[in-house]
Parts: C-alpha cells; sequence; structure tokens
C-alpha cells in the first residue's frame, strides 16, 4: 500500500521509488525533506485548484530541483536550476520517459525560481513552483489546511529551516555568483558572501560592444 501524506498519495512506482533514493543519497536531510514538501505542497495546490497533473512528473521535478545544490551534480558553469534539470531528464531518459513528458519536467524545474511565468505553463511546471513557493517563501500558506500542513510537517520536518535553506542556497551557487545575474539567487550572495556584486543589467547594455 503506498503512503499517504496530508491526503497525498505518494507516488510507488519503480520510477519514483528510485528517484527517492537518488535523491537520499545525494542530498542532506534538508533538501530531501525540502524536496519532498515541495511535491506535497504541489499537489494539493494542484488538487486545490482542480489541476489534472501526472503525479509521476510532478514527485519527479520536486525531488530533483535542488539537486544542482548538492556536492555530487552541482556545476560551475550553469545556473543550479539547470543542473537539476538536466539531471531529471537524463533519469527520465534512462527510464523510458522521453519527449515532450522529460522536457516537461525539465521546464519545471529550470524556472521554479522564475516568478509567475511557470505559473501559465503545463500543470507540473506550474505545481513544481507552487510547491517552492509555499516551503521557501509561504505564498499560498493559507491555501492548504491546518490539518494539511501539520501532517506534512510532522513527516517532513522543516527545523529552522529558514537559516539552514539560505545556508543551503549560499554553498551551492557561491562559486558561480556570475549565474546569478538577474535572478533571485543574486539576493543570497548579496546577504552571505562578502564582496559579492550583482551584475547591472544597465551597466551591460552600455558596455557592450556595439559603437554608439
Amino acid at each position: 500500500m503506498s503512503e499517504q501524506i496530508g491526503g497525498v498519495r505518494i507516488p510507488d512506482s519503480a520510477l519514483a521509488r528510485e528517484a527517492t533514493e537518488l535523491v537520499r543519497e545525494a542530498a542532506p536531510p534538508l533538501l530531501f525533506h525540502h524536496s519532498r514538501r515541495v511535491f506535497l505542497w504541489g499537489a494539493l495546490r494542484g488538487a486545490e485548484q482542480g489541476l489534472a497533473f501526472d503525479p509521476e512528473l510532478l514527485y519527479v521535478g520536486a525531488m530533483f530541483h535542488d539537486l544542482g545544490l548538492t556536492a555530487r551534480f552541482r556545476r560551475t558553469d550553469q545556473r543550479f536550476e539547470i543542473d537539476g534539470a538536466d539531471e531529471a531528464r537524463r533519469f527520465l531518459h534512462a527510464h523510458g520517459v522521453t519527449g515532450e513528458p522529460a522536457d516537461r519536467v525539465w521546464t519545471g524545474i529550470a524556472l521554479h525560481t522564475t516568478p509567475q511565468i511557470p505559473l501559465h505553463m503545463a500543470p507540473e511546471v506550474a505545481l513544481v513552483t507552487r510547491g517552492v513557493e509555499l516551503d521557501v517563501l509561504g505564498i499560498g500558506y493559507d491555501a492548504v489546511t491546518d490539518g494539511q500542513r501539520a501532517a506534512v510537517v510532522a513527516a517532513h520536518p522543516r527545523p529552522d529551516f529558514k537559516k539552514q535553506i539560505l545556508a543551503a542556497f549560499t554553498e551551492g551557487i557561491k562559486d558561480r555568483p556570475d549565474t546569478t545575474f538577474g535572478n533571485v539567487k543574486a539576493d543570497v550572495l548579496a546577504h552571505f558572501v562578502p564582496g559579492f556584486r550583482r551584475g547591472d543589467f544597465v551597466e551591460v547594455i552600455e558596455d557592450s560592444p556595439w559603437p554608439e
């Protein structure tokens, strides 16, 4: 019998079980529990909005969305979101999920820190962002019930989560500061990395090689 948390059934396919174990092995407990909560919040928001979504695709998107912050999967030449998205697509292809469904998961992970845009896309894309927004920013906090929140947090606790997730963001991106240009993670480095100077879009335009 598959596990249920807060009324949400956790996918129990071989693919989902392998995704769970991969993230459990690669990520610290902070990111594992956060990723599971992202799936649960996303599924709850999807039910509340009456969206039809593929739970397995949403699960992989949620579980892999922060893999780019881990020592095993992070690179230094691209945004951390793309690290996780690329690994999710490789994982899905290895399990026979290709084409548009795999690309949908890639997009959901790649855009999960981009405000507004993913909310106008396929449900699996939108709901990864909904789950992240609820867990990290508290957006949609009152869209789930007190009982649902209690059940999810009981299964996947969040002790000192605000401080710890900011530390995880900092550790995962401090060696690639240029990849934060134009996105929310520049705020993290501005707060926690001495000497960081965020990129300036106006300066990029003014310093471009065009002669005028």
